[in-house]
């Protein structure tokens, strides 16, 4: 067991679910239910599941945790490009939400790879 506030992952990933919360409020209301909620769903189950992950006791546990939070990245980087080609947010917006996602999903890889090279 870790402390999931002292991975740098768990922190990246924070700060795309605030920052997604926040450029989702401009979203137009129809998506309300839809592509708004499926977002920060999304994001926010990145950030869960590297929590739940560090309260596990075994590192196969903690791994497939993880690994779900890699599914859940990918989901939320697909989000993104579609609300970018809706016009929702801007170029420069998903830049660098887009450089963000892929920074955390290389993250959650290594740490992943490492996690389970040290089972075996």
């Amino acid at each position: 067991m870790q402390n999931y506030k002292d991975l740098i992952v768990w922190q990246k990933s924070h700060l795309l679910t605030l920052e997604i919360y926040r450029i989702t409020r401009k979203f137009p209301r129809e998506e309300q239910y839809i592509l708004t909620s499926q977002l920060k769903r999304a994001c926010l189950s990145v950030v869960l599941n590297i929590v739940e992950g560090c309260g596990k006791y075994t590192d196969a546990d903690t791994a497939n945790f993880f690994q779900t939070s890699l599914g859940s990245i990918q989901e939320t980087e697909y989000c993104l490009l579609l609300s970018k080609e809706l016009e929702y947010i801007n170029i420069e917006e998903y830049t660098k939400l887009e450089k963000s996602t892929g920074a955390i999903k290389g993250m959650l890889i290594s740490l992943i790879k490492r996690i389970r090279d040290r089972g075996n």
